[in-house]
Order: structure tokens, then sequence, then C-alpha cells
């Protein structure tokens, strides 16, 4: 990007152009989502799976009901066949027919009589058939019924697992006798899965960090260093804690959120950062600076009282140098420092190795401060990137700066 380009951005483009950025990033595979975005996903996800597991459960139990609807309907179809045999040949309809009540005389006697007696044998034969029928159904209905109750005793010793009462034959399928053998199959299955989870949580493997001091590094955020990616603050701070220890605590690295909380709250809200650090007293401080979508690095060389500005990209901004200078003045009179209240001068480098893309500019910073940390000149190029990342990551796997490239 221009140098006059980036002056004519309006807030709204920045934020755009940033929005644009993190997207491009975690389309590569990785997050620059905040902690909260993060959770939210999390807690997305897991009323999703939630209701997965409903819609699972929903569909087992009507699997079910229908299993059991099927079951009786197969038992009553069974049912009615035997009905239709009972009547065709049933022995006791059959001797029913062929009774005779007390008193009366057979067809064959009442059609050897006369004339006179045919009238009277009809009406017998008549009042004999109706209760023949009357005594028939009963106990075709009894019948049925002890048929059904033989057939339903067989079916559950067949299948345990299914509770029928005999009571509920001629009724339809008991939902909530169901409902308690799916909850308790369901009992049974808990232990054997609670078991498991816990030997998983004991064999887990821990997953990858790196601790040095105060700093923790995940494999997100070493994974920053791949490809073209833009590295994170944690990637920053660390590398920084690095470089002091490497130059015996001569040079002092301040935490990359330090800019920003120095543009929001003023000198109030980082007066206390460097309470149990004397700044005078070193060498050289850095200050990575994060603009949003950029990171650039201001220096201040103690001795020659001479802050200056490294920007891969070329953009002279004062502004970022002076601001920085503002708050070493304000800092000086507040520990009487005298010494360091005046004379300093704000410069802009603009003879140090450029970015030709717009994804190196945090690798080009910590380049920067890891040659002004040891002294070496600034003699290297974009070609050089993709070597100095891995060596980077060497370097915060080992807890240590390489001396030797």
């Amino acid at each position: 990007m221009h140098k006059c380009t980036q002056h004519r951005l309006t807030g709204k483009e920045r934020k755009c152009l940033k929005r644009r950025k993190e997207l491009m990033s975690s389309i590569r595979g990785v997050s620059h989502f905040t902690r909260r975005t993060k959770r939210r996903l999390y807690f997305k996800l897991q009323l999703w799976m939630w209701r997965k597991r409903q819609k699972k459960y929903n569909f087992a139990l009507f699997r079910a009901k229908k299993q059991v609807c099927c079951s009786s309907s197969h038992l009553s179809v069974k049912t009615q066949k035997r009905q239709r045999g009972c009547q065709s040949g049933c022995p006791s309809s059959s001797f029913l027919q062929n009774a005779v009540p007390r008193g009366g005389s057979s067809a064959p006697a009442a059609r050897t009589e006369g004339s006179a007696g045919v009238g009277k044998s009809t009406e017998l034969s008549q009042g004999v058939q109706a209760r023949i029928d009357t005594v028939t159904a009963c106990a075709l209905a009894s019948h049925v019924k002890e048929t059904r109750k033989l057939e339903l005793s067989e079916r559950v010793e067949a299948d345990s697992t299914i509770a029928v009462h005999p009571a509920s034959i001629q009724t339809e399928p008991n939902l909530e006798v169901m409902k308690k053998d799916i909850h308790g199959g369901k009992n049974s299955i808990f232990p054997e899965v609670d078991r498991y989870r816990t030997a998983v949580v004991q064999n887990s493997v821990p997953s990858f960090q790196v601790v040095y001091k105060k700093h923790t590094l995940t494999l997100d955020d070493l994974c920053t260093l791949a490809d073209q990616n833009w590295l994170n603050d944690q990637v920053m701070n660390m590398y920084g804690e690095l470089m002091m220890d490497s130059a015996n605590h001569e040079v002092h690295f301040l935490n990359s959120f330090f800019h920003r909380q120095l543009m929001t709250k003023g000198y109030d809200g980082v007066k206390r950062w460097t309470k149990q650090v004397d700044l005078f007293s070193k060498s050289l401080l850095l200050v990575p600076v994060h603009l949003e979508v950029h990171w650039c690095l201001v220096a201040a060389d103690n001795i020659r009282k001479r802050i200056c500005l490294y920007d891969s990209q070329g953009n002279a901004l004062q502004k970022v140098a002076r601001n920085v200078l503002k708050y070493l003045m304000t800092e000086a009179k507040e520990r009487k420092q005298t010494a360091f209240e005046n004379g300093w001068t704000v410069s802009f480098d603009e003879e140090i190795p450029q970015q030709s893309n717009e994804n190196d500019c945090g690798v080009f910073v910590l380049e920067y401060s890891r040659c002004l940390t040891l002294g070496k000149p600034l003699n290297f190029s974009q070609r050089d990137i993709p070597k100095i990342r891995k060596r980077i990551y060497k370097e915060l796997c080992d807890c240590k700066i390489h001396l030797q490239d």
C-alpha cells in the first residue's frame, strides 16, 4: 500500500480492510477471532450437537413405537385368522348346534308328527337356534380372549425386553412402559460410556505448549509463523523476552499492547507497566506498534537520545515516534531523571529492508529488533523471510536466541 493511500483511508475503510485480511487469514488456517467470539462459536457447536443427539433419540423412540404398533397389528391379524378357524370347525359350536334343550324333542321327531304339530316344531327349532347362537358367541368370545392371552404370554417369554401387561390386550400399546424400557437401556449404557471417557482422559496426550517465564505459546500461536500468516501478540512478546535475556537486560522490549494502551488511556494507563524497570538504565528501548493491520517498530537509543522509526512499508509515521518521545519525557519527569527530559531527536530510517507483500510486517519487526539488540547490520531482504520464519520458530521452541544464524 502506498504512502498517500494510507493517509486517505477513513476509519470505516480501515475496519473493512482489517475484516478482509482476517477473513483471508482464517481461510489459510489461522484464527484471529477474539476469545469472546471463539466461546460463542463453541457454544453454538455444543447446541448443534445437543440438537443432533435429541433428534437421534426422538427417532429411536419413534422407531420403537412403530415396532410395537406393527407387532400389535400382526397379533390382531393372527387372532382374526384363529377366529375364522374357530367359527368353521370349533368343536363347541358343533356340539351346541346338535344339542337339544331339556324337555324338548329333536327335529326328526318333530317331523314324524302330524301336520298339526308342524308349526309347533318350527317354533321350537327357532328358539333352540337362537339359544345356540347366543351360547356360541359367548364361547367364541371367551375362546378368543384366552387365545390372545396365550399368544401374548408366548411373546413375552420370547422377548423379555417388551413388558406388556395382559390387561392391555384390547387397548393401545402402553407407551409409558416402553419409555421406561428405553431409559433403562440408556442407564445400562451410561456406566460403560463414563468408564471409556475416564480412560481416554487419563491416557490422553497433553496439548503442545511452549512455556517461558510468564509467556505461553500454543500450537496455534506457533502456526502463525508458517507460510505468510500474520504474527500475533503472544509470539511478539515472548520473542521480545528472549531478546532481553540474550542482551543481559541491557535492552528492554515493551509489551505489544503498550502503544495501544498509551493512545487510549494516556500516560496514567501505562504508568505501572514499567514500575519494576528502570528504563533509563537501559541502552535501548524497543516498542512494537500494532496499527490495526500493520506492525512497525520504534527504537529509543538512551545513549544518543535518539528515537527512530522502522517501518517495512516505508510509511513515515512521525506521530507514532513522537508519542513514544512524549511518554519518555513524562517518565523522566516522574522519576526525576532530568538528563532525559530534553535533548531528544526523532528520525525515520529509510535505508532499511522493505517488504514486498502485505503479510510479513511482523517478521520484519522481529528481525529489526534482533539485529538492533545483537548490534548487527540490517542486511536481510524479503527473500530471506521464509528462512527467518523457520529460525524464529526454532528459537521460540528452544527458548533462546541463536547468536549464529
